[in-house]
Formats: structure tokens, C-alpha cells, sequence
């Protein structure tokens, strides 16, 4: 064997499991579709934000049909994977999320095959590795953690302040988002330069706590191997074994062969399924009918207050706080009852944003984005098995795929009480009594699609990512994650990843 574990993928998901092994001692390999993204002051621009970023990858063969509209749907290649451009939100999931939900799960099958305490200790390294700024007990739903965040948050901005006042006059409960984002300038790191450039953007000074700036290099300086611009197409595999992959570069058309005595797949959500499936490895797996199906993406929406002022005339950053009075249900929302899911601030948004989201009206929009600001809502979606991604063509899995999700009324109608919510936040704060609301088509926040459970028949890994069949091949990326939550996936797939990893070098350790 060349090496002892091989990773396919470099964003939370594979960095978090790649790093045990490292810290270890073993032999790593990280194999990257993608290639590092330059930073500096380009990535400041509209040719840099989220889709229009080179490596929002559109030549992936992965076709969209989701409420009602079709089209190409293209993913996010490079070093540090989709963490390069998250908004820094890196939240636990509460203590309830790991247990039963019958008005979430019905008869999906969707459960947790461990409990929050079982995560706790990987959460808590999982904000140690991204160095979370946050401050604890404010968070009415948080739960037990047994350290504190690494490091304080930034001081209010008076546009996040405002709101923060105006949800407590309603009897609501704001705290400060814990965010992954660099104010200290230990290490001789830039702090962050409250740029209002965060969510959907590269960080230009690298004081974004990225994978690819606070962990990558790290592995690299402590033995892993890197291998970018390559795509893993193959894991070959024989009598219940993963012993190695093909792999082919961007620039040849040969695919090279590496060996290992372990595998973690962590490609992605939406890649990671159609990696397994070209592979035949759900013709071996007892639950092999669920991968690529139960995708979930939250039930999102981005609530904007129209103000008679500028309500961040600097352009400084305020995705700060959030509110979850109704996480798990409040007493003014009577249908759907029990979850819901999160209020969390969001910026206001720059006028090119809103002239191609508003089409007709978009001029107009876009002159007027500087008197906005709100919130995204972010409602737990259910699981459900008809949300899939499968081949276009069975007989040739890795030429194109198709990708089929919508809502269900009960997803639609939490999103909905969560609306509400935020506009009666957004009017006390002095907001115009009109406030648009935009729906967010992105798969941002995808995840399901490998999941882990206790089941056989329905979950495709067990509790330690362990994919059923293959006894040395793991999977930790979004894919694994049965339940969406109402926070952002982030620090859940680093804590499952560390999880896995860390079983992963005793695994090793025992010869596997």
C-alpha cells in the first residue's frame, strides 16, 4: 500500500477526518478536484462572489430539477472546498436534534446513530481547529459543552445592535452568531477587516478560519500529501475492501492508481453519492437504494427590512447575532407545530445581488440595496426519499447526473412562520411595514445523501462513518448527516469527521 489513508476531498469533511491520521503519524493522502484559490484584493468583486467564482465548477455534468425550474447545477472545486466560501457561521447542533422527531422524520428512517454527548468532545475540538469566536450561555437553546469558545466575539456593529434591541423588545432572545473569523492578530495573522464581504467570498486577507488557511496548510506542514486538480473517478475495491483509487489529473487523460489500507470520501453532498455509485458499491451495500437519496438543503429565505436610512453607511460586516425563540416550535405559531428552525442575521446584500434575483424590478432593487438589511431563515426540511440524485444513464453512471428535490408543505409552511418572525423584528427595529422576501435556490447547505444509521437496510454507514460493505472505507462529508437540523452544517460535519477520524487511526492502529 502506498499510503495509510487516502481522502477524497479537502472542505470540512476531509480536512476534519484527514487530520487524526496526520497529527498521527500515518501516511495521508488528500486528493483535490480543484486547485487553491488566489487571495487579494480581487476577491473583493462581483467576478469573485459565490457563483461567479472560478471555482464554482460547471462542467460537473449535474443537472438540476428543483420547485418547478431545471437547469445546470455546478459545485464547488478547490482547496478547502465549499468552508473557502461559507459566511463563518460554525453552530452545534442542540442536544434535541439527536433524538426522535416524528413531524420531521415520518417514515424516512432518518435517525442519529449516537447521541449529542458522543459529539460533544468533537465539537468542542472542531472550534478549537477553526478557532470559533463565540460566547457562551446566551444561546437559549445551547447545549452542554464542556469548553468554552476559543476566542470572543467581535463587538456589535450598530446595524446588528439595533436588531438585537428590537427582538428583545418583543420578548425574543438574540445572542451573538459564534463565527469562524479571525479578530486577533496572534500568530501574525490579519485580523478580519469587517469588509462586508464574508458570506459567499473568499476572504482577500485570509482571516476567514477556512479549511484551507487555518488546516490544510497545517497538514501539509506535518507530513499529508496534497494532490489539486485532480478527480478521483474509481475506488477499486474487491471481496468487502477499498484498496485504492484512479484518479485522473486535469490536465491527462491517463488516470493514476494510488493504494491505502483505508478511504475517506469526502467530495461533497452531491458528488460523493455518484463517486460510490460509478464505483458499484451500492451493488454491495445493505442499504445500497438510499445513496443519493433523503437529500435535504434547509427550507431557506432572506428576509430584507427596507429602512428610511442607511442601516450600515460604513459597508461594515453585521452577519452577528441570531435568534432561536423558535427553534423547536413557539407559542404564536400554531401550524406546522413542533421545529422549526433559525432566524439569523443577514447582511445587506450588494446591489448586484438583488438586480439579478428581482429580473424585472433589478435596476430599482439594486439602487436601493444600500437602505436594506435582515435575516435568513434557515427551517429544518424533511427527509424524504423521492429528493435524489441518480444517473441520467444507469448503464454509465459518470457521464450525467440528475438531481430532483422540492419542498413538501410542511417545509414550506415552517419557513414561512419563520418569515413572519423576522419581519415583525425588522418593523420594530424601523423597517418599512413592506419587506421582500427572497427564497434561495443555492445547495449550499446540502446533506443526506450517504447517511449514517443504526439501520442497515436504510442507513448506508454506521455510526462511525463506516460504509456497510466495505469494512476500510468511510464517508464524512454532508452526505453522512441524517437530519438536516435548523443551524448551519458546518461544525456538524467537522465533529462527525473528527469522529470518524479519530476511529479511523485505531482502526489503523489494529491493523484495521
Amino acid at each position: 500500500m502506498d499510503f495509510d489513508l487516502i481522502v477524497i476531498g479537502s472542505g470540512f469533511g476531509g480536512a476534519m477526518a484527514a487530520a487524526p491520521a496526520v497529527f498521527a503519524g500515518k501516511r495521508v493522502l488528500m486528493i483535490e478536484a480543484g486547485d487553491w484559490v488566489e487571495r487579494g484584493p480581487h476577491n473583493w468583486s462581483y467576478e469573485e462572489f459565490f457563483e461567479n467564482a472560478p471555482a464554482f465548477e460547471r462542467r460537473n455534468s449535474l443537472s438540476v430539477t428543483a420547485e418547478g425550474k431545471s437547469g445546470p447545477l455546478p459545485t464547488f472545486n478547490c482547496v478547502g472546498g465549499a468552508s473557502v466560501y461559507f459566511g463563518g457561521v460554525s453552530m452545534r447542533l442542540r442536544e434535541a436534534d439527536f433524538q426522535p422527531a416524528p413531524e420531521i422524520d415520518q417514515d424516512s428512517g432518518a435517525e442519529w446513530p449516537y447521541t449529542y454527548a458522543d459529539l460533544e468532545p468533537f465539537y468542542s475540538e472542531a472550534e478549537t481547529l477553526l478557532h470559533v469566536a463565540g460566547s457562551a450561555g446566551v444561546d437559549p437553546t445551547e447545549p452542554p459543552r464542556s469548553r468554552n469558545y476559543p476566542r470572543p466575539p467581535a463587538p456589535l456593529a450598530r446595524i446588528s445592535a439595533r436588531l438585537s434591541d428590537a427582538a428583545r423588545a418583543l420578548g425574543l432572545h438574540p445572542f451573538p452568531l459564534p463565527l469562524s473569523i479571525n479578530y486577533s492578530t496572534e500568530n501574525d495573522r490579519t485580523p478580519c477587516q469587517t469588509c462586508g464581504t464574508c458570506d459567499g467570498y473568499a476572504c482577500a486577507v485570509h482571516s476567514k478560519n477556512d479549511v484551507a488557511t487555518v488546516l490544510i496548510p497545517r497538514l501539509q506542514r506535518a507530513g499529508m500529501e496534497l494532490l489539486t486538480d485532480t478527480r478521483v473517478v474509481a475506488i477499486d475495491h474487491r471481496d468487502g475492501r477499498a484498496f485504492g483509487v484512479a484518479a485522473l489529473p486535469a490536465s491527462g487523460q491517463v488516470a493514476r492508481r494510488f493504494g491505502a489500507r483505508a478511504i475517506v470520501v469526502a467530495a461533497g453532498t452531491l458528488e460523493t453519492p455518484r463517486l460510490l455509485i460509478g464505483s458499484g458499491l451500492d451493488k454491495i451495500n445493505t442499504a445500497g437504494d438510499a445513496i443519493g437519496r433523503y437529500l435535504m438543503r434547509h427550507c431557506n429565505a432572506v428576509v430584507l427590512g427596507v429602512f428610511p436610512t442607511r442601516p450600515a453607511p460604513d459597508q461594515e460586516f453585521h452577519k452577528q447575532i441570531a435568534i432561536h425563540d423558535y427553534y423547536f416550535g413557539h407559542p404564536t405559531v400554531t401550524a406546522p407545530s413542533g421545529r422549526l428552525g433559525s432566524i439569523q442575521q443577514f447582511a445587506t446584500p450588494k446591489g448586484w445581488i438583488l438586480r439579478k434575483r428581482f429580473h424585472g424590478l433589478g435596476r430599482l432593487a439594486g439602487l436601493g440595496a444600500p437602505w436594506t438589511t435582515g435575516f435568513i431563515v434557515m427551517a429544518e426540511d424533511r427527509p424524504s426519499h423521492d429528493n435524489r440524485l441518480e444517473p441520467q444513464a444507469p448503464s454509465d453512471p459518470m457521464t450525467g447526473w440528475s438531481v430532483t428535490h422540492d419542498y413538501d408543505a410542511r417545509d414550506r409552511a415552517a419557513r414561512d412562520a419563520l418569515v413572519g418572525a423576522a419581519k415583525r423584528i425588522l418593523r420594530r427595529a424601523g423597517a418599512l411595514p413592506w419587506c421582500p422576501v427572497i427564497n434561495i435556490p443555492s445547495f449550499s447547505h446540502a446533506v443526506g445523501t450517504v447517511r449514517l444509521g443504526k439501520n442497515p437496510r436504510t442507513s448506508p454507514l454506521d455510526e462511525f462513518g463506516t460504509f456497510r460493505g466495505v469494512g476500510n472505507l468511510f464517508v464524512t462529508d454532508g452526505s453522512a448527516l441524517p437530519r438536516s437540523g435548523g443551524v448551519n452544517p458546518s461544525l456538524t460535519i467537522s465533529a462527525n469527521a473528527l469522529r470518524t477520524g479519530h476511529h479511523i487511526v485505531k482502526r489503523l492502529e489494529s491493523s484495521l
